[in-house]
Order: structure tokens, then sequence, then C-alpha cells
């Protein structure tokens, strides 16, 4: 199979299709080697569902910050068990107790000290995910309506890092759907939220850095102490893979 991928192309076609639709487009038509990554957050079951019923071997990645609500293990557990998920666990080369002696806490030293608390405990991590998988293909989640970053996104990009073009391509099957559209999915399925959900959490992270939705707040305003969104996964030429 060729690795030429014309991306305008691809992109129209994926724009016509359903969300399942576009999952086994891809796992069709682009390289092998696919993954698919999660947070276990809010409305992780969804996506971990969809592509592992077209697929059910595929490598799911979490990147484990060490600093995660314990509800979230626990999610993790019982989605892992539930669908079966072939999960792989990768965490930053110093544990949290090591990176706060060296560094102190990363998180409360502002916009700074929170990126490179990323790029140590995500950004990283899922480096050497990619290179460890050999990954050719990345599945993620996001949608359009969490943030301005993600509005911008096409449904089928290939990666980039400070202007150069990376090995892999990087798929979002839902990237165009509306919260109600996800809880109508969770729903025909009988799949759970994550258990914060019910506690006024909209979107999750570390324990240290995520709010409850206020009144006034937008999502975006619930993670990293509001200060920004992204965690530079999904910011292309900003440390994104």
């Amino acid at each position: 199979m060729s690795t030429n991928i014309d991306l305008t192309q691809s992109q129209n076609i994926l724009a016509g299709l359903t969300a399942t639709e576009r999952v086994a487009w891809a796992l069709e038509h682009l390289p092998k080697n696919a993954i698919l990554s999660t947070s276990f957050g809010i409305q992780s079951a969804v996506l971990l569902h969809m592509v592992t019923q077209v697929r059910p071997n595929i490598p799911v990645v979490f990147t484990d910050t060490g600093y995660l609500f314990e509800e979230t293990y626990q999610f993790a557990d019982e989605l892992t068990e539930r669908l079966r998920l072939n999960l792989h666990v990768f965490n930053a080369n110093l544990s949290p107790a090591w990176q706060e002696t060296r560094f102190g806490k990363l998180w409360e030293s502002g916009i700074d000290g929170m990126k490179r608390y990323n790029e140590l405990n995500k950004l990283l991590p899922m480096q050497r995910a990619i290179e460890e998988l050999d990954c050719a293909v990345w599945f993620s989640g996001i949608r359009a309506e969490q943030s301005e970053v993600r509005q911008r996104k096409p449904f089928i990009e290939q990666s980039t890092l400070n202007g150069r073009t990376r090995a892999h391509y990087k798929v979002y099957p839902i990237l165009d759907w509306s919260n109600r559209k996800v809880h109508q999915y969770l729903t025909e399925y009988d799949l759970p939220y994550h258990p914060l959900w019910h506690e006024g959490y909209v979107s999750l992270g570390d324990k240290h850095s995520t709010r409850k939705l206020e009144l006034g707040m937008s999502e975006a305003d619930t993670r990293n102490n509001g200060l920004f969104r992204e965690c530079g996964l999904h910011e292309e030429n900003q440390g994104g893979f």
C-alpha cells in the first residue's frame, strides 16, 4: 500500500463519512501500525468503543502523569476490562516525587512551569509511545467544540514539529461531534461517562490543574489552571506530535 496520502482528498472523503466509517476508512487506506490514545476522560468511552469495534486489538496508549483523580484510574480499569483494551501505559522518566524534588511543583510556576510539566509528563511519554509502537496512524478523540485550536483541525493531518513533517498521520473521527451526539452514542451502547461528570466536571486532567465548570466559565477554563486549554499533544509546531 502506498504511503503517499493526498491530505486534501482524504479530508474531503472523511468529511462525507460517519465517525465509524472514518475509522474503517483510515485503517484500510492509511499505513499500518495504528494506535488510539486516551485520557480516560469524561467522554473517552465513545472512541474507545468505536475504534475497538473495528479493530479490537489496536494498541491503546494512556500517558499517566501520576497525578490523576482516583476515579480516573478506576474508570481506566473499568473500561479496560469491559472493552478488553490492549492498553499500553507510558509515564515520565522521573517519578512525580522525583520531579517535585528536582523542580518543585511546576504547575504552580505559571505558563512556563505548566508547559514544562506537560512536556515531561505528556509529550515525552507520548513520543516514546509513538516510537516504541512504530506508530503510523494515531486516532484521537478531540472535538472541535472543545477549544479554538481544535476548531481549526481537519479530520486528518500529517503531524509536524517545529515546521518539519513527522512520519505519522493523526485522525480525528469525532471532530465534528457535539455533546449531544456524544450523549446519544453513550446511551445507544450503554457506555458510561467518567464518574466525575456527575459532580460537575466537563473536562478532566490532573487533580492539581482541573476545576469543575462554574457559572461564566468555558470548558477551556477548567484545565491547566485556566491558563490555556491544550497540553501540547495537539498543537502543531508547538511541541505536538
